[in-house]
C-alpha cells in the first residue's frame, strides 16, 4: 500500500514537474517574441504548433551568422534612407522601391538570408526583432500592392514611416537573442513619425 502511495506522489510530481518547465518555456517565448508570440500562435491556431514553430526560428537564427553594419556601411544606408524620404514627396513609388530595396540590401549585409520566400525572411527577422517585423509585414504588402498598383494612397506615406521602422533596427547595434529577454523596440521612438533617419 506505502508503494502505490509513493508511485502516484512521484507521478504527480513529474507531471507538475512537467507543466511547470512548459509553462517557463511558454513565458519565455512571450517574453522574447513580444507581439510575434501573438501572431505566431493565432496563426497556427495551437500554442503547441506555434512554440514549436518560435523554437525551430529560433534555433534557426542560432545557424546564421548575423552581424553589426561596419559605422561607414551604416552611414552610408542612412544616406540612401534620407534620399528615399527626399524622393517620397514627388515620386512615392520610386521611393517605395528604394526603401524596399534597401531593407533588403541591410538585411544581406547583416547576414540574414534575403534570398529565400518574404515569410522565411520575417520569421528570421522576428527572432532578432520581433516588434519591428510587424512593420516589415506591413511594409512588404504596401509594396506588392504599389506593384500590382492596388495601394492606395495612404499606402506609401505607411511604407515609409514602417520602412523607417525596419531600417532603425535592422541596422542597429545587435543584442544577443540569448541574453534578450524583452522584445526588441525601435532603436529611436521618433521613428513613429512618417519621417526619420535611420
Amino acid at each position: 500500500m506505502v508503494w502505490v502511495i509513493v508511485a502516484v506522489l512521484v507521478i504527480a510530481l513529474v507531471i507538475a514537474g512537467v507543466v511547470i518547465v512548459r509553462q517557463r518555456r511558454s513565458q519565455r517565448l512571450q517574453e522574447g517574441f513580444g507581439p510575434e508570440y501573438g501572431r505566431t500562435l493565432a496563426e497556427k491556431g495551437d500554442r503547441r504548433a506555434a512554440e514549436s514553430e518560435l523554437l525551430e526560428r529560433r534555433e534557426r537564427r542560432q545557424q546564421l551568422e548575423v552581424r553589426e553594419l561596419e559605422p561607414e556601411s551604416r552611414e552610408r544606408y542612412a544616406e540612401r534612407w534620407r534620399a528615399a524620404q527626399r524622393t517620397f514627396v514627388d515620386q512615392p513609388s520610386v521611393a517605395v522601391a528604394d526603401a524596399d530595396r534597401l531593407v533588403s540590401e541591410v538585411m544581406h549585409d547583416r547576414g540574414y538570408p534575403v534570398d529565400e520566400d518574404f515569410d522565411r525572411r520575417a520569421a528570421d527577422i522576428s527572432v532578432d526583432h520581433p516588434v519591428v517585423v510587424e512593420n516589415y509585414r506591413a511594409a512588404h504588402g504596401i509594396s506588392v500592392r504599389a506593384a500590382r498598383n492596388e495601394a492606395d494612397t495612404e499606402d506609401p506615406a505607411r511604407r515609409s514611416s514602417t520602412s523607417a521602422r525596419c531600417s532603425r533596427s535592422c541596422s542597429a547595434p545587435m543584442t544577443s537573442p540569448a541574453t534578450r529577454t524583452k522584445p526588441r523596440r525601435c532603436i529611436d521612438e521618433r521613428s513613429r513619425g512618417t519621417s526619420v533617419d535611420p
